[in-house]
């Protein structure tokens, strides 16, 4: 079984937002769904492993931003590269590109080109990730430019690794595919979570010389 094939599927790329108390937070996602029209009904899946997920099932609610192709990599880094659990996210990150919406919830303005702002109606447990069936309880378009996809993303605005063979010890590196970080060993172990972006050894690739 070619697991690559998985990278074949397509994904939008979102940050999802939610507060508790007065912490506020978010990361980022790739899949936001609209499964359902009668009533409006968007999924949303959410690994549980995000400091996010839990402010989601404690609230029942959050907000959806569709990034877009003009977003930059410091869009994906500051909301996907590190965890809400160690920084606080949005105590230096620019006022001027996030708004509240009506929910009490920030959107990104910066690099998107809508909102969702999403309550929780039902939860499904999929092991590594919660589904979030919600309703949609407002929604705006922010820009005009195209939604940004995975493939997109790794095409075109993700930071291409440098060329990385062995260590000078001769040792040999494993490069997680998502955000570049590397692991010096011989074998990775299967139970592996990527550190930065939290992604498991299925994304790793062995670099050879």
């Amino acid at each position: 079984m070619n697991t690559k094939a998985m990278y074949k599927l397509s994904y939008g790329l979102f940050v999802c937002t939610a507060v508790e108390g007065q912490r506020m937070n978010g990361c980022v996602i790739n899949t936001a769904i609209q499964v359902a029209s009668e009533p409006n009904c968007i999924s949303i899946a959410v690994n549980k492993a995000n400091f996010t997920h839990d402010m989601i099932v404690k609230s029942g609610k959050c907000n959806i931003s569709v990034i877009s192709q003009e977003a930059s990599f410091e869009l994906f880094k500051h909301f996907g590269f590190q965890s809400g659990r160690d920084v606080d996210k949005f105590a230096d990150y620019p006022s001027s590109n996030y708004k509240m919406a009506d929910n009490g919830i920030p959107y990104i303005t910066a690099g998107t080109n809508a909102y969702f702002s999403l309550a929780v109606k039902q939860t499904v447990d999929l092991g590594s990730h919660t589904l979030f069936l919600c309703e949609p309880t407002a929604m705006e378009v922010l820009a005009d430019a195209s939604s940004c996809t995975y493939e997109y993303y790794q095409n075109n605005i993700k930071p291409k690794p440098e060329a990385v063979g062995t260590t000078p010890k001769g040792e040999t590196i494993w490069r997680c595919r998502i955000c570049g970080y590397e692991w010096v060993g011989e074998e990775l172990p299967d139970d592996f979570i990527c550190p930065i972006c939290k992604h498991p050894k299925a994304d790793f690739e062995k670099i050879e010389r």
